[in-house]
């Protein structure tokens, strides 16, 4: 995983804007659809990190992002609705210092290895970075019957111990998230967090046995899919903005 500093990763307008696209493109190819979220760390204020307002995906521009503070509140002013789940965000950030970009996602193919006791697993080369596991994040046992709901501070702690130093954890009866060093490689593990859920079903539902990638093989592919991000990041953007 990338460990670049915020500051690194471009200005605040440069963030902003490719936050912008981060949205549109998740909604473009129904990684998040009215719900779900993507959220990067603030440029100049490495405790904060930026988010629209609560707001479909594709509907986000610009003028929606919102700065939230080190315990996921609005800044001082802000009268605009964030959204509720925004504690997934902040704990992560406050976590994880090499993560700078946080996505969650309730896209469909996920969801069933979120709840069972069949394990997300690499199965080709573009998901290399789930070689080290996908930890599922039950609420119920930490706080016993809610309605799943990332509300407060303490369940975004608890998100965030489960998904430890891993790039995706899963949640139960509820979706996932994926970490990066950038927008881009957040994104990225989003998008194919979905393909490989989608295959590795279809490799089951033949019945034979399956071959997925070992340690070695992952974190090789996971390497080499991290120098050419660019690639599906600009054709991403381009279908995504086009409208």
């Amino acid at each position: 995983m990338s460990t670049s500093s915020p500051a690194a990763a471009g200005t605040l307008q440069q963030l902003i804007d490719d936050l912008v696209v981060a949205n549109r493109v998740l909604a473009k190819y129904n990684v998040l659809d009215g719900f779900g979220h993507v959220s990067v760390r603030h440029p100049e204020r490495p405790g904060h990190f930026l988010l629209s307002r609560s707001l479909a995906p594709e509907l986000v521009t610009a003028a929606d992002i919102m700065e939230f503070d080190a315990e996921s509140e609005p800044m001082a002013g802000e009268t605009r609705t964030p959204y509720l789940e925004r504690y997934i965000h902040g704990e992560i950030y406050r976590a994880r210092s090499d993560v700078n970009a946080v996505v969650h996602s309730h896209s469909p193919s996920v969801i069933p290895f979120a709840s069972s006791s069949v394990r997300l697993r690499p199965i080709y080369h573009m998901a290399g970075f789930l070689s080290g596991g996908a930890p599922v994040f039950d609420i119920r046992c930490c706080f016993g019957a809610t309605d799943l709901l990332v509300r407060n501070r303490e369940h975004g702690k608890e998100l965030a111990k489960t998904l430890g130093q891993q790039n995706i954890s899963l949640m139960r009866g509820h979706g996932f998230v994926t970490v990066g060093g950038d927008v881009r490689i957040a994104v990225y593990r989003a998008m194919y967090t979905e393909t490989n859920a989608a295959l590795q079903q279809k490799a089951i539902g033949l019945g034979g046995d399956i071959t997925y990638l070992d340690e070695e093989e992952a974190s090789k592919a996971d390497t080499m899919m991290a120098g050419v991000m660019f690639r599906p990041w600009e054709l991403w953007k381009k279908k995504a903005m086009e409208g």
